[in-house]
């Protein structure tokens, strides 16, 4: 990254999506991955110096561009390699349902089918169910849950019930139905979800916990189980409220 000024203007679009991307790896909102250094960017490297007791301005120096290509915390230690589901729900971050409609409608049909759409139609179990077909293709989908993915409630047949953890799947009431995205992190009050349909694209979002009852949370049954753990991640947006 050529740095030649002290703040942003010197960075090139390339250069600030890789910042948006990583800043995204670390569970901390972006905004739209666009190459574009707006508000919400701005907003976002502030909270991620914050959280690494850096100045909390909204430059991004040669020291922050090196925390930002650091693993998140915890993310390399013993068993706690990426999860495949979640590698893949990491790829697609950033889609819009409108802008990026050609690509995000592709990747909801690696799986082999879709729910169809996703500017028409709620897309959050697709995208779930495309990320654990893809990557887990032996895992069953007992019920309900096989008879229509899509529905966000009928996760809760899945796998089994664990508690929440990293890459857990997690379903969540909503009115007109509910939402389902995979759990990445959490702070004091919310849990990060890695989801789809989350103001209209696949995002890591700030989900309130007090939205998440007791045997919401599952784990698939065809992957070995983990020890519970949780990166501690931040983010200067409000909880996502935004699911249809």
């Amino acid at each position: 990254m050529p740095l030649t000024k002290t703040d942003n203007s010197a960075m090139t679009s390339a250069e600030i999506r890789e910042v948006q991307t990583m800043l995204a790896k670390h569970g901390i909102d972006p905004g739209p991955i666009d190459g574009l250094m707006g508000p919400r960017t701005e907003a976002a490297i502030i909270a991620f110096k914050r959280s690494r007791n850096l100045q909390p301005r909204a430059f991004v120096g040669p020291i922050t561009w090196k925390m930002l290509e650091a693993e998140p915390e915890g993310a390399a230690q013993g068993d706690r390699s990426e999860l495949p589901w979640v590698a893949w729900g990491r790829r697609l971050l950033g889609l819009h349902e409108i802008y990026d409609n050609a690509a995000l409608k592709a990747a909801l049909k690696e799986d082999g089918h879709a729910l169809g759409d996703p500017a028409k139609l709620p897309w959050c179990g697709d995208f779930i169910e495309t990320a654990i077909k893809v990557t887990l293709p032996g895992e069953p989908f007992p019920g309900a849950l096989g008879k229509n993915p899509y529905w966000a409630l009928n996760w809760r047949g899945f796998g089994v019930e664990t508690e929440p953890t990293y890459g857990c799947e997690c379903s969540i009431s909503r009115n007109g139905g509910g939402h389902v995205f995979f759990i990445v992190g959490e702070d004091a009050t919310r849990y990060y979800g890695l989801g789809g349909n989350q103001s209209n694209r696949v995002s890591v979002a700030p989900i309130d916990k007090s939205r998440v009852p007791k045997g919401a949370c599952r784990w698939p049954s065809t992957f070995p189980q983990r020890p519970i753990w949780m990166p501690r991640l931040t983010s200067a947006t409000a909880s996502e409220t935004r699911f249809g």
